[in-house]
């Protein structure tokens, strides 16, 4: 394994409600792109691949860098395991966390991150999953109902978020001033700028749709890491969320 070293991000204005996904199989390709996109994002999502290679330590380098980051590692086991792991991260300084939107998991989480930075977003529906895919799984339910199940169960759970599809976000607005948060977050992946390849989102939408429906942040992957020019890809879809 090659010797980390320190990222190199400048502390340059950016959209905050863009969030780069990180998903390469290293943390030095991910160093490698972090230095390529500059000063055009300022939020980074740290998945499952890159925490089998040392995602936490390329995560606390990243907040030491000024960027925020986001750890999607959907944390999903019995309630006092993931208290305990929460416990662990909310100790990190990170400030997005994923868990699957289970009630005993969500209450579990809002535990362990209470009085810390760290926010907890529980995953609803994967964006990946059609109906007919939940139905495989032997679901009942479409996907927006149960993304409005499980949006009613984090709200209860007192968590702060939800991640779901752009499709859901403006029910889950929706629910959530319903409820009184107005500050719930709703993080959706899934956003390809037009003309951008679906790859294996079933669910997907453009950045400004995405925001008009109600979403919060945005998660983007390969429309900013998989171009020639990562940097001018990112500067592109902030200037077309500029304005909303």
């Amino acid at each position: 394994m090659s010797e980390a070293r320190p990222v190199d991000r400048p502390n340059r204005p950016f959209d905050p409600r863009v969030i780069c996904a990180l998903d390469v199989p290293t943390t030095d390709e991910a160093r490698a792109l972090v230095e390529r996109i500059g000063d055009a994002v300022g939020f980074y999502k740290v998945g499952l691949q890159l925490f089998a290679s040392d995602g936490m330590g390329l995560a606390r380098e990243l907040k030491a860098a000024g960027a925020q980051v986001f750890l999607d590692w959907k944390l999903h086991d019995i309630g006092a395991t993931v208290e305990k792991a929460t416990a662990v991260l909310a100790g990190a300084g990170c400030d997005l966390l994923t868990v699957h939107a289970r009630p005993q998991v969500m209450a579990a989480a809002a535990r362990a991150a209470a009085g810390s930075d760290l926010k907890i977003l529980g995953v609803t529906v994967l964006t990946s999953l059609t109906d007919d895919d939940l139905k495989a799984d032997d679901h009942s339910l479409s996907a927006a109902d149960l993304v409005e199940l499980r949006v009613r169960q984090a709200l209860e759970a007192g968590i702060h978020g939800v991640v779901s599809s752009p499709h859901e976000a403006a029910r889950v607005r929706e629910i959530a001033l319903a409820a009184g948060r107005d500050d719930f977050l709703i993080v959706t992946p899934g956003v390809r700028p037009a003309g951008a390849a679906l790859d294996d989102q079933a669910r997907a939408a453009t950045p400004a749709s995405a925001l008009e429906a109600g979403a919060t942040h945005l998660v983007i992957g390969r429309p900013i890491t998989a171009v020639a020019d990562p940097r001018a890809a990112a500067q592109a879809i902030s200037e077309e969320i500029a304005l909303i």
